[in-house]
């Protein structure tokens, strides 16, 4: 099992950069950075975790940027979106950008997706919250067939282009990994139609056993070995030997450890903590 880490990444904590020579240095498997491109001031989506939304989230560094100052900066890490707001992306460009640093990274890239839950921030780039859904699931089929295909098209009811020719193509075949967070049956169905793996946040041993249980059902329904689709947990408390003793023997690809978002004093001290973890799994 990995241990890996995703970086809070705002402008006034640890830099992309100086994090992923940190976790490279300490033998993490990946670095992982999220994404909102803005917060509206006026919004009125509730936080899902409850509460005021943290000082960080309208503060994230520029995804794609990050991504790069992290592949720059290192030789084998692999460099990750934790996540990317896929509907808030023209699936043209995004193609791009993620093939470019796949093929400048030597292939380190995975490419992490999700739905959101910040109704205004949808709106202010052209995604209904209610088809945030439909929208994600073509522009990732969409970028698929870019990455693979030397003359690529796609004609869907939100995604709508005729032949192009867009390089560079991935160095990692068939393409960058795409793995997408989710914990209920219908997310578990979109991982299985579309995706390549699976992200989970936190989950109890409960509800993970059960998650995978389904996970299981609708893989043999369409034709899948669940085996072959790798689970990553993303954990926002400290980790500890008896978590990951449940996630390995669930069989958990990777567990990614959140690092605190205020200073790099802060995030570096996480790093060594959970380092003594990196080869035990």
């Amino acid at each position: 099992m990995h241990i890996a880490v995703v970086s809070q990444n705002t402008e006034y904590g640890i830099r992309p950069d100086v994090c992923a020579r940190a976790a490279e240095a300490r033998g993490f498997e990946s670095i992982w950075f999220p994404e909102h491109t803005h917060i509206p001031a006026a919004r009125t989506t509730p936080y899902p975790l409850g509460g005021e939304l943290p000082r960080q989230y309208s503060h994230f560094m520029d995804l794609f940027v990050s991504m790069q100052a992290a592949v720059g900066a290192t030789t084998h890490i692999k460099v990750a979106s934790g996540i990317c707001l896929l509907m808030e992306h023209d699936p043209i460009v995004a193609a791009k950008a993620i093939a470019t640093l796949d093929y400048l990274s030597g292939g380190r890239i995975l490419f992490g997706v999700g739905g959101g839950w910040n109704r205004e921030e949808m709106a202010n780039h052209g995604t209904r919250f209610e088809d945030r859904w439909k929208v994600l699931r073509e522009r990732v089929l969409a970028v698929k067939e870019i990455w693979t295909k030397d003359e690529a098209s796609f004609h869907g009811t939100y995604v709508d282009f005729d032949r192009i020719w867009c390089w560079p193509k991935p160095v990692q075949r068939p393409h960058p990994p795409v793995l997408l967070g989710a914990l209920v049956g219908a997310g578990i169905q979109r991982v299985v139609d579309y995706c390549d793996g699976w992200i989970v946040v936190a989950p109890s041993a409960a509800a993970l056993a059960e998650a995978q249980a389904d996970m299981r059902r609708r893989a043999e329904k369409a034709g899948r070995d669940a085996a072959t689709i790798p689970i990553t947990i993303f954990q926002p408390s400290e980790m500890d030997a008896a978590v990951l003793d449940v996630y390995a023997a669930a069989g958990v690809e990777r567990v990614v450890q959140f690092l605190p978002p205020d200073t790099e004093a802060e995030a570096m001290g996480m790093m060594d903590r959970v380092a003594q973890y990196v080869g035990q799994y």
